[in-house]
């Protein structure tokens, strides 16, 4: 059995029709539980429930920092490649645009991380373009050796592997693997994906469970809003998460929360998600579970980062580059999207101090597997 198993079960306009025909007593109804299921979620995220949201973020608030304290995660992603073979049309790195491509050496790996090492950070995400030619399993063997004496945890958001591959990375160091589905929706995902890897539907939604299979340490999952009804979308994203969470319970899970940015190639959002949106998103992900953890880049603007961060979220990225080699080797190589909260490592990490978090940049050492 596979996730796709129990997607299949669900039919998104029927989904998307009960979302919206949610009543205030539904609403009031979760919002009374302590122990709140699928159900409870979709009141939660439903327009009805935009009323209770300050309800909700107080609540939200309180299960955060009973489960996470007054903590707050910092990770930095690091780019290595933007060579892609798909084309994704809300991407910078899609193969049909014309840009100069670039795959980080040894050396160029090397500094970008001693860059990012020098800021304090512990945690983090390696990202490059679907290439499996160019940047495949060798390529990524490689580059966690090469990092895993600097960093107490490596992290790949990369192309969608076989579990057999992410056993030998696993083997090398890997911590956790980030892969969004983008969009549920099965056929707006093929309009957005036509050509590559990529545009296989069935076999990306069932990368989690191959990495359950190959005994990750942490799966993170997630859609780009934008794409299709995000109200929907999150129905699926949190379907998916509960699957796995039975499947792979010793696996550990995060959620992010991408919107459409900027990019070389745009695409115009087809539905708009308001920040009011992603709040509401957010708190309702930590009333339906208070151990997840709640991820936010720097997609989004810094007023709206340093209001978000009392309400659920748990780790956050800091002084993010998006292009290979853009923090010292070429810093103005094309960017994947264009970043909104610009700010220095120092200066997100002294807000979080007065905001009254404990800056967090190592919680997990291979001391202790």
């Amino acid at each position: 059995m596979s996730f796709l198993e129990e997607f299949e079960k669900y039919d998104w306009d029927t989904i998307t029709e009960k979302i919206y025909s949610i009543s205030e007593l539904e609403v009031r109804s979760a919002l009374r539980k302590r122990k709140r299921n699928l159900e409870d979620f979709l009141a939660l995220i439903s327009p009805v429930a935009k009323p209770f949201l300050e309800e909700m973020a107080q609540e939200s608030r309180l299960l955060t920092r009973k489960r996470f304290g007054n903590t707050m995660q910092m990770y930095a992603p690091m780019y290595l490649s933007n060579e892609c073979q798909n084309i994704c049309t809300y991407c910078g790195f899609s193969m049909t645009n014309k840009i100069p491509r670039r795959t980080l050496t040894d050396e160029e790996i090397i500094r970008e991380a001693e860059f990012l090492k020098a800021k304090g950070f512990e945690h983090i995400l390696l990202v490059t373009g679907e290439a499996n030619r160019t940047v495949g399993v060798p390529y990524l063997q490689n580059a966690i050796r090469l990092l895993k004496p600097l960093f107490s945890n490596i992290s790949i958001e990369v192309q969608p592997l076989k579990q057999h591959e992410y056993e030998l990375l696993i083997q090398e160091g890997l911590y956790a693997v980030l892969v969004y589905q983008e969009t549920y929706h099965e056929a707006t995902y093929k309009t957005h994906h036509p050509k590559g890897r990529k545009s296989n539907f069935r076999f990306r939604a069932e990368t989690p469970d191959r990495l359950g299979k190959a005994g990750i340490h942490k799966i993170g999952i997630g859609a780009l809003f934008g794409l299709e009804d995000w109200r929907t979308d999150s129905f699926y994203t949190a379907l998916h998460l509960r699957y796995l969470q039975q499947k792979y319970w010793k696996t550990k899970y995060s959620i992010s929360f991408p919107r459409l940015r900027p990019h070389e190639g745009e695409v115009q959002p087809k539905v708009e998600m308001t920040d009011s949106d992603l709040v509401q998103l957010i708190c309702a992900f930590r009333l339906l579970d208070e151990d997840v953890e709640l991820s936010l880049s720097t997609r989004e603007s810094e007023d709206f980062r340093n209001n978000v961060i009392h309400l659920g979220v748990t780790s956050m990225s800091a002084e993010s580059k998006t292009n290979p080699g853009g923090y010292i080797v070429e810093p103005q190589s094309l960017e994947q999207f264009e970043i909104s909260d610009e700010r220095s490592t120092e200066e997100i990490s002294k807000m979080l101090q007065n905001s009254g978090f404990d800056v967090v940049w190592k919680d997990w050492d291979r001391v202790f597997v």
